[in-house]
């Protein structure tokens, strides 16, 4: 497999310029010079707050320096709080190039956007010069997550990524799963599979606490799209989401923007420390993936039964359909039919085998589904976290 080798020693699967936007004021001006240059090359993120977060802050460095990124544009308004010198000073220590346009110091929105595709256009023949490398599964973190699950999706395509993570695991990758919100009633499960007592604690405890907070919020992560899909309790939807972790043994434990520290399975604790302050932990599928690729996945494993269409920045999204009849109705939206487990055309071990080649496919250029369509979709709000503790990390990183 190609990819990039970055100054830091990583390696990345894609090569892309990334415009941000450092507050929804300059969302416009961000979006019309990232529309310039279609194609996939040009991927558009941002945070809309106009107050400081130590999150958002920190995954916004974690994902400008991300490996599948080459070169980064900030655009700010000007007046917001975000700490742009610092995200500025980030990414230019990281060896990528980088420029910064205030638009309020620039002449406006006209002027700012010429000044931005002007950049934008000189900096994409950079990206061509950019020194490659091999990658091999090693090198490669790959995150997964279920959305519009139905009754089908435990059944067929979350186990069936459960087999692909154990294989691409044992090949030396390192795997992240989360959704500790819809894994409550799996903590035991999970912490007997922990690598130490120490995380098999923490493992509890996080699931314990997005607990707390859902009840908090007076709800749950049980949708009403599940109960339609076919879905009958939070058990069957926690067991469903739990299969996508496979068998291999749980390594750590992550919090959003957190990297793997060597090969193996962690687990992504995506609920917000202390009181409930911001809502909904996740508002979308997508803020999920976007945690996910800010711990540095490359690649991400989507399940879905009810059916999904939606893709990502900055990392390829690769969809696993797990109800057969949502793949013959959204064939062009799907890279993988897991739900000809249910008409007896495949098995488990089958259909695990077939995502854990499409991700190495993928790592070495294909193009997702989502990817072929232009999806880059991308959200980020506000949370606070605090940093994971020594216990959270795989003894030999200790």
């Amino acid at each position: 497999m190609k990819g990039w080798l970055r100054p830091d020693g990583r390696k990345g699967i894609r090569n892309i310029v990334v415009v941000a936007y450092l507050v929804e004021c300059a969302h416009h001006v961000a979006r019309a010079i990232a529309e310039r240059h279609e194609g996939g090359d040009v991927h558009l993120i941002g945070f809309p707050g106009c107050y400081p977060n130590d999150y958002a802050q920190k995954m916004m460095e974690r994902l400008c320096c991300h490996p599948n990124v080459g070169a980064v544009l900030l655009v700010s308004l000007g007046c917001e709080s975000f700490a742009r010198n610092r995200l500025l000073d980030t990414v230019r220590s990281s060896g990528r190039p980088a420029s910064l346009l205030v638009i309020q110091q620039e002449g406006g929105t006209r002027s700012t956007i010429e000044q931005g595709r002007a950049w934008v256009q000189s900096t994409l023949p950079k990206l061509q010069k950019m020194p490659t490398t091999t990658i091999e599964t090693k090198d490669l973190i790959i995150g997964t997550i279920c959305g519009g699950s139905d009754g089908t999706s435990g059944l067929t395509a979350n186990p069936a990524i459960g087999r692909a993570f154990d294989r691409l695991i044992n090949d030396g990758a390192a795997g992240i799963f989360e959704e500790t919100g819809e894994l409550i009633g799996c903590e035991g499960y999970m912490a007997s599979r922990a690598a130490t007592p120490e995380l098999a604690a923490e493992i509890v405890a996080c699931v314990d606490k997005a607990a707390r907070y859902y009840a908090t919020l007076g709800h749950g992560s049980f949708a009403v799209g599940n109960a339609d899909g076919g879905l009958t309790t939070q058990e069957e939807k926690s067991m469903g989401a739990y299969a996508k972790s496979g068998a291999s043994p749980i390594v750590g434990l992550l919090k959003p923007g957190d990297q793997p520290v060597g090969a193996g399975l962690y687990l992504l604790d995506v609920v917000p420390d202390g009181e409930v302050r911001f809502g909904f932990p996740n508002i979308s599928d997508n803020a999920e993936i976007v945690e996910l690729i800010a711990c540095g996945a490359h690649v991400i494993l989507f399940s879905t039964g009810r059916g999904s269409v939606v893709g990502s920045a900055i990392s390829p999204v690769v969809k696993v359909c797990a109800n057969p009849e949502t793949y013959r109705r959204l064939p062009d939206d799907m890279d993988v039919d897991a739900g000809r487990i249910l008409e007896g055309k495949a098995d488990l071990d089958q259909v695990g085998e077939e995502i854990a080649d499409i991700v190495e496919a993928v790592a070495n250029g294909r193009q997702t589904a989502s990817e072929a369509l232009g999806h880059q979709e991308f959200i980020l709000t506000y949370k606070n976290f605090e940093p994971a503790g020594p216990s959270c990390l795989p003894s030999s990183a200790r």
